[in-house]
C-alpha cells in the first residue's frame, strides 16, 4: 500500500516521526492509522536506514537526516481512508505494477521489498 504524499506529489509508504515515550512499533502503528484508516495487527521488522542516504529535503525547506524502521503489515484490519492534510490517493499495487514517481529515499526499501516477495 502507498500513498500519494500531497506536499511533493510522489507515492511513499505511510511513516512519521515518533512521539515522546514511543516505541517505532507504536509510532508504526499509530502512523498507520492516522494516515490510512488501517489498524495493523501484526508487525514484521523488515529492516533500518541510516546515514548519507536518508538525507531529505522538504518543500518547506527543513532538512533531516532520518532513521527509519520499516515494517512489514500483512495483518490488518479496516478501511482506506485519505488524510486530506498529507495524502492525496492512497491504494495497493501489485509488485509488477508499482507507480513511477516513488519517493526517492523510499526506492531502495521498496526494491528490497518487491525482491523479498518475488525472489
Amino acid at each position: 500500500m502507498l500513498q500519494k504524499r500531497a506536499d511533493n506529489g510522489c507515492w511513499a509508504y505511510p511513516g512519521g516521526a515518533v512521539e515522546l515515550g514511543e516505541s517505532f512499533e507504536e509510532c508504526a502503528v499509530r502512523e498507520v492509522l492516522e494516515e490510512t484508516g488501517l489498524e495493523c495487527l501484526e508487525l514484521q521488522e523488515f529492516k533500518v536506514l541510516s546515514g548519507e542516504k536518508m538525507y531529505h529535503k522538504y518543500p518547506n525547506g527543513d532538512e533531516i537526516y532520518s532513521i527509519e524502521m520499516v515494517f512489514l503489515c500483512e495483518k490488518y484490519r479496516g478501511e482506506l481512508k485519505v488524510q486530506e492534510e498529507e495524502v492525496t490517493e492512497q491504494r495497493f499495487f501489485d509488485l509488477d505494477d508499482l507507480p513511477e514517481n516513488i519517493s526517492p529515499h523510499q526506492v531502495e526499501v521498496i526494491q528490497m521489498l518487491v525482491e523479498r516477495y518475488k525472489g
